[in-house]
């Protein structure tokens, strides 16, 4: 790692003199084209200088541990000094494993999010609504904005289903490891006798895909007009309004009858399809690479059971990197950044002692 920090140094050495020659700073073009790729290695050459600076101070603290007849004072001053930059190296080595790692090109990407109520019942879906509300918390948090784009509810409140997108910097990056099975344990409001019931709801997180990321052709498709359902005004059920698209050639199926417009609802069901349609070009390669390396980087089963929410003893458990949090509360409010940095980290050193294998 370290052969390959400093020849990023010498690199960013050599475009810093670039950067101010004539022939670059003369072009606009080419100048934007090279500040772009100096600004990225930027960021990793100031933390890999800043990683030496702390080197610089523990050699000059073990200097004082290591000479003869000092003071103790000054020698235990000297270890809690060592214990301590030695923590904040440990820290720096892990942000620049983090940023030599190669860019998941989707990290900058919206999110268009998919919550279902699985097996369960009603229980089941009321709590979809909640969880479904728990990251609508979390983008408030973050500053990011929300869009229903489908949902269809239950009579006591819950949720069959609801697709969202998720529009905001990095939303992709903090998400992506959120699809799989979430399970609840609780006493349903519906039980009499106090009996903890477990029910489960699937989440499903896509990037958005662009329209030239995706191409779909017209002939593929078949798209049915329908009149909406459920409450919402004069026009449910009066007005061809909602829209279903079946992609032919992989029969995946979207529809859409939130807006009274059928136009609105056509243009917010292709976003879905577009997106559902390049996860799965995107999971067809990494199975491809899967079976080449022998192993998959940075991809979740959905199938897999990822977490449990455990009401009685307001736990959540993360089971993918063994993490118990007694903090559930918090975490239904959209706190989740106490489960979503240890994954990010987990999957990072997958991802990184794959490269190292390789």
């Amino acid at each position: 790692m370290f052969a390959k920090l400093a020849e990023l140094e010498k690199k960013f050495k050599a475009m810093e003199i670039l950067l101010g020659s004539p022939e670059v700073a003369g072009d606009p073009k080419k100048f934007r084209e090279h500040a772009k790729a100096f600004a990225e290695l930027e960021r990793i050459v100031t933390l890999y200088r800043e990683y030496g600076s702390v080197e610089e101070e523990i050699r000059q603290a073990r200097e004082i541990l290591d000479a003869p007849g000092g003071d103790e004072e000054l020698r235990g001053m000297a270890e809690e000094e060592v214990a301590l930059l030695r923590g904040r190296l440990q820290e720096k080595e892990k942000r620049l494993r983090s940023l030599l790692l190669p860019r998941d090109p989707n990290d900058d990407k919206n999110v268009i999010l998919e919550v279902r109520a699985g097996t369960g019942g009603e229980e089941a879906s009321l709590f979809a609504q909640e969880i479904f509300r728990m990251y609508g918390r979390y983008a408030e948090r973050r500053g990011w904005k929300v869009e229903l784009l489908s949902s269809s509810t239950t009579g006591l409140g819950g949720l069959k289903e609801a697709i969202a997108l998720i529009e905001g910097k990095g939303a992709f990056s903090r998400l992506k490891h959120e699809s799989g099975v979430h399970r609840v344990q609780r006493v349903p409001a519906t039980e009499s006798s106090g009996r903890i019931h477990t029910s489960a709801v699937t989440v499903a997180v896509l990037a958005e895909a662009e329209e030239v990321e995706v191409k779909i052709d017209q002939k593929d498709l078949r798209i049915d007009r329908f009149c909406s359902t459920g409450p919402g005004g004069q026009s449910v059920n009066t007005t061809a309004s909602a829209i279903r698209v079946t992609h032919l050639p992989t029969h995946l199926v979207v529809s859409c009858q939130d807006e009274k417009s059928q136009h609105k609802n056509l243009s917010k069901a292709m976003r879905v399809l577009r997106s559902r349609l390049y996860d799965l070009a995107q999971k067809e390669q990494q199975d491809a690479i899967a079976k080449e390396r022998r192993s998959k980087v940075g991809s979740g089963d959905r199938s897999e059971k990822i977490r449990t929410y455990n009401f009685p003893q307001s736990r959540v458990s993360d089971h993918r990197i063994h993490l118990s949090l007694n903090r559930l509360d918090f975490i239904l409010d959209g706190d989740l950044d106490a489960l979503l940095d240890p994954l990010i980290s987990h999957f990072e050193a997958e991802r990184w002692n794959s490269e190292v294998q390789i």
